[in-house]
């Protein structure tokens, strides 16, 4: 049993804890306890981690992400880049992410998403947990049909979407997720600004029931890509399970939200992108003032997710700052449960996102104290990670 000892300042995924020790068993990849300084056995041999004014807590997560893998931005271009092309960027990208500190990520549309997961889970490439979609669920001339292409040649280059319309088909699409060995069903209950200023919502309700009907069947989570009220209600009021985006949400959703259990994942970092061609409409501003304000007070759950999707716009490697933005308005503390235990309970995670006994050993030290300064969750703060009890 090769036995490895953190010390110091810990977050333990729901709270600080000024002088900790967690005790790993790397053999096993978990953790055998968590506690204060004097509460935890030190055995003679164990290899000892931390830095001098540094912090160690779990790996973060992020709920939402895309490995799109090209130069340019946008939809025509996420769906020109070949498959194979996107697949060897998305391993860069993965490799990335886990140096910075991210041990798992939930991808929400990717060509070869669900196989860059097999790659990590098999060994074969190294990087964060994936638990992913497969392919997005979106109906013909919605948000993910590229336009600017035939209507057939369009929906064979957006090869990380299935295109259904009318409940069979949308129940089809559900089980060809599960057939393809997916973990997720993400689909699309409106559009974005990729079609101009104007959202529209997509899917009847007839269609979103039979999407989460069939999933809750198969048993897999639902994720909904929302904007505007019609939209966001008919995703809630169908029991979908978390809110991807969610503009224009409002108190009572918000309240029914928390009602039901269902996670909102705002995104913020990618609207306050300067890149970001719609960051000065009114839906967007509103989103990045008032809906998280209406989200904390309402007590709707925030989940980290940062919508980052590997382009020449959105690279991957410093999507810590989604945290950052969403410390604004929840407080470092809370952005952290948003960004570690809560991330995993929405991923469906067992026994991981916290520093409990016999719980997945993923664990990140960095140089600084995130309890004060939520920059220190930098990339280039990350001293040590490491994931199922190995140390990158």
């Amino acid at each position: 049993m090769t036995i490895l000892i953190f010390s110091g300042k810990a977050f333990d995924g729901k709270r600080f804890h000024k002088d900790a020790r967690l005790k790993v068993d790397s053999d096993s990849g978990r953790i055998l306890e968590f506690g204060e300084r004097g509460s935890v056995e030190e055995p003679r041999g164990a290899k000892k981690i931390g830095v001098e004014g540094g912090t160690f807590m779990p790996g973060l997560i992020d709920a939402h992400v895309h490995f799109y893998s090209s130069k340019g931005a946008g939809v025509n271009e996420w769906a020109s880049v070949p498959d194979t092309l996107a697949v060897l960027r998305g391993a860069g990208d993965l490799l990335k992410l886990l140096r910075a500190g991210f041990t798992a990520v939930r991808e929400l549309g990717t060509k070869g998403g669900v196989h860059l997961a097999q790659a990590v889970a098999e060994g074969d490439i190294e990087g964060p947990e994936v638990v992913s979609c497969a392919r997005a669920l979106a109906q013909t001339g919605g948000d993910d049909d590229p336009p600017a292409f035939p209507l057939e040649v369009a929906q064979q280059l957006a090869s990380y979407t299935y295109f259904c319309d009318g409940p069979w088909e949308c129940r089809r699409a559900v089980r060809k997720v599960a057939r393809d060995g997916g973990r997720v069903v993400k689909f699309y209950a409106s559009g974005a600004f990729s079609r101009g200023a104007k959202v529209k919502p997509n899917f009847t309700e007839e269609e979103t029931r039979a999407i989460v009907d069939e999933s809750k069947r198969l048993g897999l989570k639902v994720a909904a890509h929302a904007y505007g009220e019609e939209a966001i209600g008919r995703a809630v009021g169908c029991g979908v399970d978390s809110i991807e985006h969610g503009l224009g949400i409002t108190p009572r959703l918000a309240s029914e939200m928390k009602r039901k259990g269902i996670r909102y994942v705002p995104t913020l970092v990618t609207y306050a992108n300067p890149a970001y061609k719609n960051r000065y409409n009114e839906m967007v501003k509103r989103h990045l003032s008032d809906d998280m304000l209406i989200a904390k007070e309402r007590g709707a759950e925030v989940v980290m997710g940062s919508d980052i999707v590997g382009d020449g716009a959105r690279p991957h490697g410093r999507n810590f700052e989604e945290i950052v933005e969403e410390a604004r308005f929840l407080g470092n503390r809370e952005a952290l449960v948003a960004a570690t235990s809560r991330a995993a309970d929405c991923l469906g995670l067992e026994k991981a996102g916290s520093l409990r006994r016999g719980y997945r050993a993923d664990v990140v030290v960095v140089r600084g104290d995130p309890e004060r300064d939520i920059q220190s969750l930098a990339p280039e703060k990350v001293v040590h990670v490491m994931k199922s009890g190995k140390l990158v």
